[in-house]
Protein backbone atom coordinates (compact mmCIF):
# COMPACT_ATOMS: atom_id res chain seq x y z
CA UNK A 1 0.00 0.00 0.00
CA UNK A 2 1.72 2.98 -1.21
CA UNK A 3 1.75 5.62 1.72
CA UNK A 4 3.66 8.81 1.98
CA UNK A 5 6.57 9.13 4.00
CA UNK A 6 5.61 12.59 6.01
CA UNK A 7 2.49 9.98 7.56
CA UNK A 8 3.43 8.34 10.78
CA UNK A 9 1.52 4.48 10.08
CA UNK A 10 0.75 2.92 13.03
CA UNK A 11 -0.44 -0.77 12.19
CA UNK A 12 -2.44 -3.09 14.32
CA UNK A 13 -2.09 -6.62 13.98
CA UNK A 14 -3.64 -10.16 15.35
CA UNK A 15 -2.89 -13.23 13.09
CA UNK A 16 -3.38 -12.62 9.12
CA UNK A 17 -5.54 -9.19 10.23
CA UNK A 18 -3.63 -6.13 9.51
CA UNK A 19 -5.35 -2.64 10.42
CA UNK A 20 -3.24 0.37 9.49
CA UNK A 21 -3.53 3.84 10.88
CA UNK A 22 -2.89 7.26 10.07
CA UNK A 23 -3.38 9.14 13.35
CA UNK A 24 -2.23 12.58 12.44
CA UNK A 25 -4.26 12.47 8.67
CA UNK A 26 -7.89 12.54 10.66
CA UNK A 27 -7.69 9.84 13.03
CA UNK A 28 -7.98 7.63 9.91
CA UNK A 29 -8.51 4.19 9.18
CA UNK A 30 -6.36 3.25 6.34
CA UNK A 31 -6.81 -0.61 5.40
CA UNK A 32 -7.55 -3.58 6.81
CA UNK A 33 -6.44 -6.75 5.58
CA UNK A 34 -7.13 -10.39 6.07
CA UNK A 35 -4.81 -12.94 4.95
CA UNK A 36 -3.18 -10.14 2.24
CA UNK A 37 -6.58 -9.65 1.13
CA UNK A 38 -8.54 -5.93 1.49
CA UNK A 39 -11.58 -5.54 3.18
CA UNK A 40 -11.41 -1.92 3.51
CA UNK A 41 -10.39 -0.35 0.65
CA UNK A 42 -7.06 1.78 0.20
CA UNK A 43 -6.07 3.48 -3.64
CA UNK A 44 -3.00 2.68 -5.01
CA UNK A 45 -2.60 6.27 -5.45
CA UNK A 46 -3.65 8.63 -2.76
CA UNK A 47 -2.73 12.16 -3.26
CA UNK A 48 -1.61 12.66 0.28
CA UNK A 49 -1.63 16.32 -0.31
CA UNK A 50 -5.48 16.49 0.56
CA UNK A 51 -6.09 13.42 3.30
CA UNK A 52 -9.41 14.07 3.43
CA UNK A 53 -9.96 13.72 -0.59
CA UNK A 54 -8.90 10.58 -0.45
CA UNK A 55 -11.57 7.51 -1.56
CA UNK A 56 -10.58 4.75 1.04
CA UNK A 57 -10.47 4.16 4.46
CA UNK A 58 -12.55 4.91 7.20
CA UNK A 59 -12.75 8.99 7.30
CA UNK A 60 -14.20 10.05 10.62
CA UNK A 61 -17.20 12.19 10.22
CA UNK A 62 -17.24 14.62 13.58
CA UNK A 63 -19.30 17.01 14.92
CA UNK A 64 -21.67 16.79 11.95
CA UNK A 65 -21.99 14.77 9.06
CA UNK A 66 -22.72 15.67 5.64
CA UNK A 67 -23.88 18.58 4.13
CA UNK A 68 -25.47 21.18 5.94
CA UNK A 69 -26.32 25.17 4.65
CA UNK A 70 -27.67 28.59 5.37
CA UNK A 71 -29.54 30.44 3.00
CA UNK A 72 -28.71 27.60 0.45
CA UNK A 73 -24.62 27.93 1.32
CA UNK A 74 -23.41 24.37 2.19
CA UNK A 75 -21.03 24.45 4.56
CA UNK A 76 -22.52 26.74 7.13
CA UNK A 77 -24.97 26.45 10.33
CA UNK A 78 -26.89 28.47 12.13
CA UNK A 79 -27.34 28.02 16.12
CA UNK A 80 -30.56 28.89 18.19
CA UNK A 81 -29.07 32.30 18.78
CA UNK A 82 -28.84 32.92 14.85
CA UNK A 83 -25.09 33.07 14.86
CA UNK A 84 -23.93 31.62 11.55
CA UNK A 85 -20.71 29.25 11.86
CA UNK A 86 -18.51 27.94 8.59
CA UNK A 87 -17.63 24.25 9.31
CA UNK A 88 -17.13 21.93 6.57
CA UNK A 89 -18.71 18.73 5.00
CA UNK A 90 -18.54 16.19 7.00
CA UNK A 91 -17.07 18.11 10.04
CA UNK A 92 -13.51 19.40 11.04
CA UNK A 93 -12.32 15.35 12.12
CA UNK A 94 -11.05 14.11 8.76
CA UNK A 95 -8.52 16.79 8.72
CA UNK A 96 -6.76 17.37 12.02
CA UNK A 97 -4.63 15.31 13.91
CA UNK A 98 -5.42 13.09 16.71
CA UNK A 99 -3.56 11.86 19.42
CA UNK A 100 -3.06 7.74 19.49
CA UNK A 101 -3.15 5.71 22.13
CA UNK A 102 -2.04 2.13 21.64
CA UNK A 103 -3.42 -0.74 23.02
CA UNK A 104 -0.82 -2.31 25.64
CA UNK A 105 -2.06 -5.97 24.64
CA UNK A 106 -1.34 -4.44 20.69
CA UNK A 107 -4.37 -5.62 19.73
CA UNK A 108 -6.35 -1.93 19.47
CA UNK A 109 -6.15 1.65 19.18
CA UNK A 110 -7.58 4.63 20.81
CA UNK A 111 -7.27 7.82 18.37
CA UNK A 112 -8.47 11.41 20.66
CA UNK A 113 -9.18 14.69 19.19
CA UNK A 114 -9.98 17.54 21.44
CA UNK A 115 -10.97 21.19 21.11
CA UNK A 116 -8.44 23.55 19.69
CA UNK A 117 -8.38 26.84 18.41
CA UNK A 118 -8.66 25.32 14.96
CA UNK A 119 -12.33 24.09 16.05
CA UNK A 120 -14.05 26.46 18.49
CA UNK A 121 -14.74 29.63 15.82
CA UNK A 122 -16.76 26.58 13.58
CA UNK A 123 -17.65 24.77 16.68
CA UNK A 124 -17.63 26.86 20.16
CA UNK A 125 -17.54 23.88 22.40
CA UNK A 126 -15.37 21.78 24.29
CA UNK A 127 -15.29 18.53 23.67
CA UNK A 128 -13.33 14.89 23.85
CA UNK A 129 -13.76 12.34 20.76
CA UNK A 130 -12.14 9.43 20.96
CA UNK A 131 -11.91 6.63 17.87
CA UNK A 132 -11.57 3.25 19.50
CA UNK A 133 -10.48 0.12 17.19
CA UNK A 134 -9.85 -3.44 18.57
CA UNK A 135 -9.46 -6.85 16.96
CA UNK A 136 -11.35 -8.98 19.01
CA UNK A 137 -10.29 -11.82 16.95
CA UNK A 138 -8.43 -11.81 13.39
CA UNK A 139 -12.16 -11.95 11.51
CA UNK A 140 -13.69 -9.32 14.20
CA UNK A 141 -13.51 -5.67 14.71
CA UNK A 142 -14.91 -3.66 17.42
CA UNK A 143 -15.28 -0.22 17.02
CA UNK A 144 -16.45 2.65 18.91
CA UNK A 145 -16.80 6.56 18.50
CA UNK A 146 -17.34 8.40 21.81
CA UNK A 147 -17.80 12.00 22.56
CA UNK A 148 -17.58 13.92 25.89
CA UNK A 149 -18.75 17.29 26.65
CA UNK A 150 -15.66 19.05 28.18
CA UNK A 151 -17.39 22.53 28.43
CA UNK A 152 -19.50 24.15 30.41
CA UNK A 153 -22.64 24.05 27.95
CA UNK A 154 -24.90 21.67 25.82
CA UNK A 155 -23.40 20.60 22.76
CA UNK A 156 -24.87 19.48 19.46
CA UNK A 157 -23.62 16.51 17.28
CA UNK A 158 -24.14 13.61 15.14
CA UNK A 159 -21.34 11.47 14.41
CA UNK A 160 -20.60 8.84 11.82
CA UNK A 161 -18.36 6.38 10.16
CA UNK A 162 -17.60 6.32 6.16
CA UNK A 163 -16.20 2.73 5.43
CA UNK A 164 -14.60 2.03 2.20
CA UNK A 165 -15.39 -1.73 1.66
CA UNK A 166 -13.19 -3.11 -1.21
CA UNK A 167 -15.55 -4.36 -4.40
CA UNK A 168 -14.44 -4.72 -7.56
CA UNK A 169 -17.47 -2.68 -9.90
CA UNK A 170 -17.82 -5.70 -12.07
CA UNK A 171 -18.95 -7.54 -8.57
CA UNK A 172 -22.31 -5.22 -7.95
CA UNK A 173 -24.71 -6.94 -9.34
CA UNK A 174 -24.34 -9.97 -7.46
CA UNK A 175 -23.53 -8.36 -3.96
CA UNK A 176 -26.32 -8.38 -1.68
CA UNK A 177 -26.93 -5.29 0.81
CA UNK A 178 -29.16 -7.20 3.78
CA UNK A 179 -30.73 -4.63 6.19
CA UNK A 180 -32.90 -4.70 9.06
CA UNK A 181 -36.60 -2.55 8.80
CA UNK A 182 -35.69 0.35 7.59
CA UNK A 183 -37.08 3.52 5.46
CA UNK A 184 -35.37 4.86 2.62
CA UNK A 185 -34.95 8.79 1.75
CA UNK A 186 -32.45 11.18 0.32
CA UNK A 187 -30.67 14.72 0.53
CA UNK A 188 -32.45 16.84 -1.94
CA UNK A 189 -31.18 19.72 -3.83
CA UNK A 190 -32.00 22.31 -1.59
CA UNK A 191 -31.01 20.51 1.00
CA UNK A 192 -33.94 19.25 2.71
CA UNK A 193 -34.35 15.91 3.73
CA UNK A 194 -37.21 14.03 1.33
CA UNK A 195 -40.07 11.97 2.18
CA UNK A 196 -39.69 8.62 3.53
CA UNK A 197 -40.45 5.76 1.17
CA UNK A 198 -40.88 1.73 3.09
CA UNK A 199 -37.21 0.49 2.86
CA UNK A 200 -36.57 -3.52 0.94
CA UNK A 201 -35.11 -6.21 3.58
CA UNK A 202 -32.25 -6.57 0.63
CA UNK A 203 -31.01 -4.52 -1.90
CA UNK A 204 -28.16 -5.68 -5.27
CA UNK A 205 -25.74 -2.97 -5.33
CA UNK A 206 -26.14 -2.04 -8.57
CA UNK A 207 -29.55 -0.69 -8.11
CA UNK A 208 -30.14 2.83 -8.26
CA UNK A 209 -32.56 3.65 -5.92
CA UNK A 210 -29.48 3.00 -3.18
CA UNK A 211 -27.09 5.29 -4.49
CA UNK A 212 -26.34 7.86 -2.02
CA UNK A 213 -29.22 7.27 0.09
CA UNK A 214 -29.73 7.17 3.34
CA UNK A 215 -31.86 3.72 5.35
CA UNK A 216 -33.05 4.87 8.39
CA UNK A 217 -33.87 2.60 11.16
CA UNK A 218 -36.83 1.37 12.45
CA UNK A 219 -36.11 1.02 16.29
CA UNK A 220 -33.77 -1.08 17.26
CA UNK A 221 -32.08 -3.26 14.76
CA UNK A 222 -33.47 -6.93 15.18
CA UNK A 223 -30.62 -8.35 12.52
CA UNK A 224 -27.79 -6.81 11.77
CA UNK A 225 -26.38 -5.15 8.36
CA UNK A 226 -24.79 -7.80 5.82
CA UNK A 227 -22.31 -7.59 2.83
CA UNK A 228 -23.10 -10.63 0.73
CA UNK A 229 -20.37 -10.87 -1.89
CA UNK A 230 -20.10 -14.12 -2.91
CA UNK A 231 -17.64 -13.38 -5.92
CA UNK A 232 -15.13 -12.33 -3.76
CA UNK A 233 -16.50 -14.88 -1.22
CA UNK A 234 -16.87 -12.41 1.70
CA UNK A 235 -19.51 -11.90 4.06
CA UNK A 236 -19.38 -8.90 5.95
CA UNK A 237 -21.69 -8.42 8.89
CA UNK A 238 -21.86 -5.03 10.62
CA UNK A 239 -23.57 -5.64 14.08
CA UNK A 240 -25.24 -2.05 15.27
CA UNK A 241 -26.98 -3.69 18.55
CA UNK A 242 -23.86 -3.37 20.99
CA UNK A 243 -24.41 -2.90 24.31
CA UNK A 244 -23.95 0.39 25.81
CA UNK A 245 -24.17 1.68 22.88
CA UNK A 246 -26.84 4.93 21.60
CA UNK A 247 -28.54 4.11 18.70
CA UNK A 248 -27.75 4.19 15.36
CA UNK A 249 -30.19 6.65 13.31
CA UNK A 250 -28.94 5.48 9.73
CA UNK A 251 -26.98 3.26 7.19
CA UNK A 252 -25.78 5.43 4.24
CA UNK A 253 -25.13 3.29 0.93
CA UNK A 254 -22.93 5.31 -1.67
CA UNK A 255 -19.61 4.72 -4.04
CA UNK A 256 -18.16 7.32 -6.54
CA UNK A 257 -18.16 6.20 -9.92
CA UNK A 258 -20.07 3.04 -11.82
CA UNK A 259 -16.06 1.92 -12.21
CA UNK A 260 -14.84 2.46 -8.48
CA UNK A 261 -13.63 -0.61 -6.53
CA UNK A 262 -15.32 0.25 -3.87
CA UNK A 263 -18.32 0.84 -1.48
CA UNK A 264 -19.55 2.77 1.03
CA UNK A 265 -21.84 1.34 3.65
CA UNK A 266 -21.93 4.12 6.30
CA UNK A 267 -23.48 3.78 9.98
CA UNK A 268 -24.39 7.52 11.08
CA UNK A 269 -25.97 8.45 13.92
CA UNK A 270 -28.07 11.34 12.24
CA UNK A 271 -28.97 12.84 8.95
CA UNK A 272 -27.28 15.97 7.07
CA UNK A 273 -28.22 18.73 8.22
CA UNK A 274 -29.84 17.72 11.49
CA UNK A 275 -28.19 20.76 12.99
CA UNK A 276 -31.22 22.26 11.58
CA UNK A 277 -33.98 19.73 10.73
CA UNK A 278 -33.33 17.67 13.82
CA UNK A 279 -33.20 13.65 12.28
CA UNK A 280 -30.82 12.44 14.53
CA UNK A 281 -29.59 15.59 16.46
CA UNK A 282 -28.11 14.51 19.90
CA UNK A 283 -27.09 16.64 22.91
CA UNK A 284 -24.84 16.71 25.52
CA UNK A 285 -24.59 18.33 28.78
CA UNK A 286 -22.18 19.51 30.14
CA UNK A 287 -19.89 16.65 31.78
CA UNK A 288 -21.56 13.94 29.71
CA UNK A 289 -20.18 11.38 27.79
CA UNK A 290 -22.01 9.18 25.21
CA UNK A 291 -20.46 6.19 22.99
CA UNK A 292 -21.36 4.78 19.52
CA UNK A 293 -20.17 1.07 19.27
CA UNK A 294 -20.40 -1.39 16.69
CA UNK A 295 -19.27 -4.77 15.58
CA UNK A 296 -17.82 -5.84 11.73
CA UNK A 297 -17.52 -9.89 11.01
CA UNK A 298 -15.74 -11.16 7.85
CA UNK A 299 -16.36 -14.10 6.51
CA UNK A 300 -16.26 -16.63 3.79
CA UNK A 301 -19.27 -17.23 1.61
CA UNK A 302 -18.09 -21.09 1.16
CA UNK A 303 -17.20 -22.80 3.66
Amino acid sequence: MPLSPQQDILEIAQDASVLRFSPQAGGRLLSWTIDGEEVIHWPEHADWSEPSKIRGGNPLLFPFLGRHRVDGKIGYWRDAQGTVRALPMHGFARDLPFEAHADVHGAGLRMVLTDSDATRAGYPFGFRFEAAYTLVDARTLDVTLTTTNTGDTRLPYYAGHHFYFTLPHTQRAETTLELPPTERCYQQEDGSISAAEPGEPSYTLDEARIHDRFHCLKGAPDQPVRIVAPGIDRIITIDLQRPGSVPWYSVTTWTEKPESDFYCVEPWLGLPDAIHNGKGLRWLEAGQTEAATLRITVEKTTR
